[in-house]
């Protein structure tokens, strides 16, 4: 809860005033598909993805007159130094329930992440992107 929930409202504390200011600018939050999904025995986890999209549209509401646009992305499980501890189940379960067969990797995440923070995003706020390979879709 400590980094998940209270350090996305940390960071967009501090930020966004600075966008506001600028009458311009995005904010991309950090949320899980497991906040979509359920992911068993994660509650602590679970939880706090899921406070982060409650914030993400309450965020764009109160940041959309200032011309400032919030929005999130959840991630599948990714393959990456902070998911070392998942069990193999689990990753089993992601690959054989993906309606893309292959595993996810970061740039996944951050292409995404980037198109939100462009000028081609212009006219998105409060949006929540899922991006695990149609998992939550599919199961």
């Amino acid at each position: 809860m400590t980094v998940n929930a209270f350090g996305t409202w940390l960071v967009s504390k501090y930020l966004y005033p600075q966008l506001a200011q600028k009458q311009a600018g995005a904010i991309v939050n950090v949320a899980s598909d497991a906040a979509l999904y359920g992911s068993p025995r994660l509650v602590h986890y679970v939880s706090s993805k899921g406070a982060v999209l409650a914030m993400t549209r309450t965020m764009a509401r109160d940041a959309g007159a200032a011309g400032v646009r919030v929005n999130a992305v959840s991630p599948g499980l990714t393959r990456v130094e902070a998911t070392e501890s998942v069990p193999a189940s689990r990753y089993q379960l992601y690959g054989e329930n993906r309606v893309l067969d292959r595993e996810q990797v970061p740039e996944d995440i951050s292409g995404v992440v980037q198109f939100l923070l462009s000028d081609a995003a212009a006219f998105i706020t409060g949006q929540n992107i899922v991006v695990d390979g149609g998992f939550v879709m599919g199961h």
